[in-house]
């Protein structure tokens, strides 16, 4: 399962007129990479995680017609410094209208938005050491009764607010503590089965993108650089790379032959677009069929939705053609509903 998470900021450095020409250039370029389907015939999935704090009508109106147009999705991104829980509380329930008004965020099973989260400045928790960047302790819980169906933040290294837990899928129970994800319980099935914390307003899963020391790239020669999974202007996707991300076996424990590889990227302004837009990103998808036909293992691409759907369906035991499991739990946003 191969996901790319965009913290996707238009207005980044820029104003209204820029951030509508980042779009025209989405809009232009994503289409594009659609010539390449995975097992299931889908093509390559960009789930925008847009910042609810920077709303704009025209900038979503044209993110909602992206969306539609290369089947992808939108999910809830923010930034939010020195805050409250009460204003925290308010600001999600704002940006969970405003995107349904566009027709975006998926539905849980009683059809009430459900949505995935990645926190700006990557403060989850009030995690910052320099308590920059949040202020909300006993955020998770905020999230998972707001309806928030999982938190991808991680991984921040080589940020000072990165997890000492890494290259885990697993649930961590909210306290006022604050860093609640730095403690947690993986994601298993069988005998250690944890699909009852599902169910717990207290405890949300948490799904980690991999991180690990790349020895082949050395800093001077010597030290061995950090691939954190990111997609930036020097660190385009590379068949080389998705070895590295697959060697991490982030997974469901007892049911390992599945691997989620969940990658992120800032990719709105131009200095990234090569990365996730261009022939560097073309060529790697091209590749990465080919690997896959070749290696005999079935790649599914997926929004962050549909991984943790998947995920869900495998923490319940479910086994084989893991693709067949992509709305198990949180359906489609209406935007893409037929």
């Amino acid at each position: 399962m191969l996901s790319v998470c965009d913290h996707f900021e238009p207005f980044h450095h820029t104003n209204k007129a820029g951030a509508m020409r980042r779009m025209a250039i989405w809009h232009e370029c994503l289409p594009r990479l659609s010539s390449n389907k995975d097992h299931d015939g889908q093509t390559p999935r960009h789930t925008f995680f847009y910042p609810i704090e920077q709303y704009d009508t025209d900038v979503i109106h044209s993110l909602a017609e992206l969306c539609v147009k290369t089947m992808n999705e939108t999910e809830i991104h923010l930034h939010h410094d020195r805050d409250n829980a009460d204003n925290f509380c308010n600001t999600i329930e704002l940006g969970k209208v405003n995107l349904r008004k566009h027709g975006l965020l998926g539905n849980d099973a009683t059809g009430n938005p459900a949505f995935g989260f990645i926190h700006g400045n990557w403060a989850l928790d009030d995690s910052d050491p320099k308590g920059e960047g949040c202020g909300v302790r006993g955020e998770l819980a905020i999230l998972k009764q707001a309806g928030c169906y999982a938190d991808l933040t991680m991984p921040s290294a080589p940020h000072r607010t990165q997890a000492p837990i890494v290259n885990r899928l697993y649930y961590s129970q909210s306290t006022l503590a604050g860093c609640s994800h730095h403690r947690g319980t993986h994601v298993a099935t069988g005998v250690n089965n944890t699909s009852a914390m599902r169910g717990n307003m207290d405890h949300l899963l948490l799904v980690q993108g991999p991180l690990l020391l790349d020895w082949s790239r050395r800093k001077w020669g010597v030290l061995p650089r950090v691939e954190n999974s990111d997609l930036g202007p020097v660190n385009p996707p590379t068949l080389r790379r998705f070895k590295q991300w697959s060697d991490t076996h982030i997974g469901v424990e007892g049911a390992e032959s599945w691997c989620f590889i969940k990658l992120h990227t800032h990719g709105a302004p131009e200095r990234n677009h090569a990365s996730v837009l261009g022939a560097e990103c073309q060529r790697f998808h091209d590749e990465l069929l080919q690997f896959a036909k070749k290696e005999g293992f079935r790649l599914h691409y997926v929004s962050s939705r549909e991984m943790v759907n998947i995920i869900h369906a495998a923490e319940d035991g479910h086994q084989g053609d893991a693709g067949l499991w992509r709305n198990y739990l949180f359906q489609p946003p209406p935007n893409l509903q037929d």
